[in-house]
């Protein structure tokens, strides 16, 4: 019995809104942004920090900073200032998260590896959801600042979430053996999330 599932997602495809769907339909908890606040809380640093490092990887030259500072993990979490704060540590604290809302099972996650992290579950079910250019730079017209090359940064942000995962779990964010499904969101938001369901097995077609 399918009791988590996990979406990754291409930005602007609507993954993040069909979750939020999938959430509301089956009365599970949803793993997305929204949890942002409570991450930067055990951060002990703020919302903004954390979403400036999210699905992002380092460059080497924050590596090489982080290297002055004693300590790890722990460390890292025992300075309330954002600079301490870095992917590695977001990472872990997301993936933390993920974990365990996995084990309370009947929860919805987005994005930040869940189909790497819970791969071996068997009560886990993993999508991915792409879309149209032109559909996903019409999603990203609220969200992004005026005046921003919505196509950049549509690539550029899956190039981050491509490196992620690359990075974190050695694993190609695109491979199909990834995914119980791949699928597009130009069939609707609210049909998508249909096929999710039914493809996990937790409705059933009349």
């Amino acid at each position: 019995m399918i009791r988590v599932i996990t979406i990754a997602r291409e930005y602007g495809s609507g993954g993040g809104p069909i979750a939020q769907i999938l959430a509301r339909r089956l009365g599970w908890k949803l793993i997305d942004d929204a949890l942002v606040a409570r991450i930067a809380e055990s951060a002990r640093t703020s919302p903004a920090a954390i979403r400036s490092r999210e699905e992002r990887v380092d460059p080497w030259f924050h590596h090489l900073t982080r290297a002055l500072w004693r300590g790890g993990f722990e460390g890292a979490l025992s300075r309330p200032i954002a600079e301490a704060v870095d992917s590695d540590t977001v990472a872990r604290l997301w993936h933390r998260v993920i974990e365990e809302a996995a084990a309370a099972g009947e929860c919805v996650t987005v994005g930040r590896g869940g189909q790497c992290l819970l791969q071996k579950r068997p009560d886990a079910f993993h999508a991915y959801v792409y879309g149209p250019m032109a559909e996903r730079v019409r999603r990203l017209q609220p969200v992004e600042p005026p005046g921003t090359d919505l196509r950049a940064a549509a690539i550029d942000r899956d190039r981050c979430r491509a490196a992620y995962i690359r990075h974190y779990f050695g694993a190609d964010w695109r491979d199909p053996h990834l995914y119980n499904l791949m699928l597009c969101s130009s069939m609707g938001l609210e049909r998508a999330a249909d096929v999710i369901l039914t493809a996990a097995g937790l409705v059933t077609v009349a």
